[in-house]
This record gives structure tokens, C-alpha cells and sequence, in this order.
């Protein structure tokens, strides 16, 4: 297998439908963006979508949110999502290692993630990547009903 990561940068069907395809992998609940949301997901000035390729089919996604803020760049990784037919062949740690560079590169501060305890496989790649597991308490408010 070589996977090469790339970004994602212009809208295409094929990868509508391998979004369509890798999305309900990492949430059930959630349903898959249609065509116009990608591209305004692409077009975000502070959103990075990479993909992981294998040939021509995308195997892999990660978000990557850059944003200023008054302490800072800062950073978030989000949708890390690896098609179940390729795990544990090093792909999240691909991706995750790109999304590192490019923050790396416009000066982040920091890069947060999350991810649930469940995802165990995921939460020992980022552990082994350095990240750390911060003491803190996350809040939401659903702003849906």
C-alpha cells in the first residue's frame, strides 16, 4: 500500500461520494454533507481538508481549523476518519502528521483534538504522536434541537 496525503482543495463528485462513504464510519448520527456544504468547507480560509489517497480512492480525511485568536494562532483537528479497509496501516498517523507541518507552519500555537474513549485505537496513535491529555472540562451547547 502507498498512501500519499494530499489537500483537498477543489470540489469533485468522487469525493462527495468517498465523504459519503467515510463519514458515517466516525458518526452514526451525523449525516454526510451534500455537495454546496464541501465546497463551503473547502473555500474556508481556516479550514484544511487532507485527504489520504490510495491510487485515486480517498481512504482517509482530517480536518485541520487554523484561527486567530487574541493568545494566539490556534489550531483543532477535527473528522479523522480512516476507512475501516485500511486501519491500522499508519493513516491516521499520516494525516495527523501533515495537519502537524501545516500548523507547524502557520505558526500555531497549539493543536487541540478530542476524541472519544471508545476510539481507543485513535486516543494511543495520538498519545504515541505527542499529544497530551489536557485536564480541563469541554462544555457544549447544541444549537440545534
Amino acid at each position: 500500500m502507498s498512501i500519499v496525503i494530499d489537500t483537498l482543495t477543489e470540489y469533485s463528485d468522487d469525493a462527495l461520494a468517498a465523504f459519503h462513504r467515510l463519514v458515517p464510519q466516525l458518526s452514526s448520527t451525523t449525516p454526510p454533507r451534500s455537495a454546496d456544504e464541501l465546497q463551503a468547507i473547502l473555500a474556508a480560509d481556516a479550514t484544511t481538508v487532507f485527504v489520504a489517497l490510495d491510487g485515486d480512492v480517498i481512504v482517509g480525511t482530517l480536518t485541520l481549523v487554523v484561527f486567530p485568536i487574541p493568545t494566539g494562532v490556534r489550531a483543532w483537528i477535527e473528522d479523522v476518519i480512516v476507512d475501516e479497509s485500511v486501519r491500522g496501516r499508519g493513516v491516521g498517523e499520516l494525516l495527523t502528521s501533515a495537519a502537524l507541518a501545516r500548523a507547524t507552519e502557520v505558526g500555531a500555537k497549539s493543536v487541540d483534538l478530542t476524541s472519544r474513549p471508545t476510539r481507543e485505537a485513535a486516543n494511543r496513535l495520538y498519545v504515541r504522536m505527542g499529544f497530551a491529555l489536557r485536564e480541563t472540562n469541554v462544555y457544549r451547547y447544541s444549537l440545534e434541537s
